[in-house]
């Protein structure tokens, strides 16, 4: 049986049927799925039931895991699941709601802002696989936003001036958003900026978008007097309410998006009454995104806040 496809919107968000990705797909499947997946920036697969492995085996159709952030950046806490899944749930060890002063908590309250996966390492993400184990009654959706809508609406002017622009990304950049500064020095040392194009081209759609996000918090060559005003400007443009979506966690739905492409956040909700348990299985990049656009990588290091 082939896929059922339903978009949600013409070209961006697509809900996938008439598939069980607990078992292996098949060659012929997965052709179908990646063919929607380049047209359509994200996917949902409702009423999935994985465990980790099956997870993980399906993220490896879209390249190398890549491993969680958390282990070096709140180095004190113990990880809940294996290191190739992101926990982005509230959820400790032993399964209790995280205290409102737990720093593994405040980092993760990050992820409410506009971000795109793993930006802020030197290979970034490319394919996210978020799968959802238990939701809470209220609040806790995502929202994605498409960056190749919002790149095909700047401007001219802009669009020229952003060509070829390289800028810093740190977790440390979108973490002071929030005001969380609680790093240890080898902590801040293992989140250090690597360098990101501000415009990128999609190789299997030839589609030029922005590669902005919370993350970002310089521009190569660029004072900070100007470089700041202009990521806040590129960020307040790509999350307008035309560009996107927001996903109603069912239990069971597995959602996946492309992160070259893409923006998400997550929503808030009571997080310190409510149980949210969602597991995320990620796939790097082929390469870093300077190099995929033939630009010579800058060497970029961490400014401090003051700065």
């Amino acid at each position: 049986m082939s896929l059922t496809i339903g978009p949600v919107h013409e070209d961006f968000v697509a809900e996938v049927y008439d598939v069980d990705l607990s078992k292996p797909v098949s060659p012929d499947v997965l052709d179908e799925i990646k063919t929607a997946f380049w047209k359509y920036s994200v996917l949902v697969f409702p009423e999935q039931t994985l465990d980790q492995e099956q997870h993980v085996s399906f993220a490896r159709n879209f390249g190398p895991m890549d491993m969680t952030v958390l282990k070096s950046a709140v180095a004190d806490q113990k990880l809940r699941v294996r290191e190739d899944i992101a926990d982005v749930s509230n959820l400790g060890p032993n399964e209790e709601i995280l205290e409102e002063s737990n720093r593994l908590r405040r980092l993760q309250l990050g992820n409410r802002l506009w971000h795109t996966d793993s930006s802020f390492k030197y290979v970034p993400a490319l394919a996210s696989l978020l799968y959802a184990r238990e939701i809470p009654p209220t609040g806790g959706q995502t929202a994605f936003a498409d960056l190749r809508a919002a790149y095909d609406a700047l401007p001219e002017a802009m669009q020229l001036r952003l060509e070829g622009l390289v800028a810093e990304h740190s977790l440390v950049y979108s973490r002071e958003r929030m005001g969380y500064t609680d790093w240890e020095d080898h902590e801040r040392k293992a989140v250090d900026a690597v360098p990101q194009v501000m415009v990128r081209t999609v190789p299997q759609t030839g589609r030029k978008n922005l590669y902005v996000a919370s993350h970002t918090g310089h521009i190569v060559g660029m004072d900070d007097r100007d470089s700041k005003p202009l990521i806040d400007e590129l960020l307040a443009h790509a999350v307008q309410r035309q560009f996107t979506h927001i996903h109603r966690w069912r239990a069971g739905d597995l959602v996946m998006w492309d992160n070259r492409c893409t923006l998400h956040r997550g929503l808030p909700f009571d997080d310190l009454r409510f149980r949210r348990d969602v597991q995320r299985a990620t796939s790097m990049d082929i390469a870093n995104s300077c190099e995929q656009e033939g630009i010579p990588v800058p060497d970029v290091s961490l400014r401090e806040a003051a700065e």
